[in-house]
């Protein structure tokens, strides 16, 4: 018994604490879970960003379309509406097909979604938006509470 225990122990001794056969396991153990959590933030981080400039570029779009149809000017269509706007914001087109895709997820299209302020003295207008991010679920378990992503575009009249 006592020969099978300096067996083990000059065994171990030998080839567990004196070689480096184990540190590349015990490194990648240790930095993997960071590396990992570091790559899935700057994904988390870079899809708002995407839906922030979806966003931005959506609202350009409503404003310069809103832009072309000042109500008091007297080449005003009966066809500009704040609701063809919105949905050039929402969806890019101002008449979507019924299986279009939104420009971002969970953004419209409810139309209350984007407001219209009314014209300044210089002529010009902000269509503004509030949008909720909806976060992985990498955020909640960071603690890191909602992301509210506001955006706006002043836009001057230009008219026909």
């Amino acid at each position: 018994m006592m020969a099978l225990k300096n067996f083990i122990r000059r065994r171990l001794k030998s080839t567990f604490w004196w070689t480096e056969e184990g540190v590349v396991l015990a490194e990648a153990l240790v930095a993997v879970p960071f590396v990992t959590l570091f790559a899935a933030g700057i994904l988390e981080f870079g899809n708002i960003f995407w839906e922030r400039m979806q966003i931005d570029a959506g609202l350009r779009d409503a404003g310069r379309y809103l832009s072309r149809c000042r109500p008091t000017s007297p080449t005003y269509t009966a066809t500009c509406s704040q609701a063809t706007a919105k949905l050039i914001a929402f969806y890019g087109t101002q008449s979507p097909a019924a299986d279009a895709t939104l420009r971002v997820p969970g953004w419209g299209p409810n139309l209350a979604d984007i407001t219209v302020n009314a014209v300044g003295a210089d002529g010009t207008f902000t269509i503004q938006t509030a949008h909720l991010y909806e976060a992985s679920p990498l955020f909640g378990w960071l603690g890191i509470d909602a992301i509210t992503i506001n955006a706006s575009h002043e836009e001057r009249y230009m008219g026909w």
